[in-house]
């Protein structure tokens, strides 16, 4: 089995029940927030629904300044409801699952590189990127994406195994 084929059943599940959270995301709660430092809740979807677009230059460059010296800093796109939102995260979730699909083992072996104005922030295999930086990482905003729809008053539906909310 080959590291793509293994990580795309991870992929799949994770993305799935990612997206059971984001159609959630009630459009009149956007500028929510729990807390004056926390992101509001539609900064916290937009970013998981981006999440999945890092797998592109993971994969295709061999490293990535976030903010190059001299050049743009990333300004993130800024959709304008929940449902651009859901579907900004369905179109970045198609192209990073044929992205790891095509990756082969030699290239997912190699190490990848981010940098932040030109200094190292880390290296690591590319199967290492995808699995702590992006896979773990779209966990982690997700689990708090959960505690503020919980504090939404909205139902949530099963993650790993039931919620007060679901009955399966």
């Amino acid at each position: 089995m080959t590291i793509a084929a293994s990580l795309l059943p991870e992929f799949d599940h994770e993305m799935s029940v990612t997206r059971s959270l984001l159609r959630l995301v009630p459009d009149a709660r956007a500028t929510w927030k729990p807390h004056p430092k926390s992101m509001t809740l539609a900064e916290l979807a937009t970013h998981i629904a981006l999440t999945p677009s890092w797998v592109g230059p993971t994969i295709v460059v061999e490293e990535l300044d976030i903010e190059p010296v001299g050049g743009p800093k990333y300004v993130p796109p800024r959709p304008g409801t929940m449902q651009e939102t859901l579907a900004l995260f369905d179109t970045q979730v198609m192209t990073a699952r044929a992205q790891i699909a095509g990756c082969s083992d030699a290239r997912m072996g190699q190490m990848w590189t981010m940098k932040r104005g030109g200094t190292t922030v880390f290296s690591m295999s590319r199967t290492a990127v995808l699995r702590s930086f992006i896979f773990n990482h779209l966990v982690h905003h997700r689990g708090q994406l959960s505690v503020y729809l919980r504090m939404c008053d909205v139902a949530l539906p099963s993650i790993y195994g039931p919620t007060a909310d679901s009955q399966h």
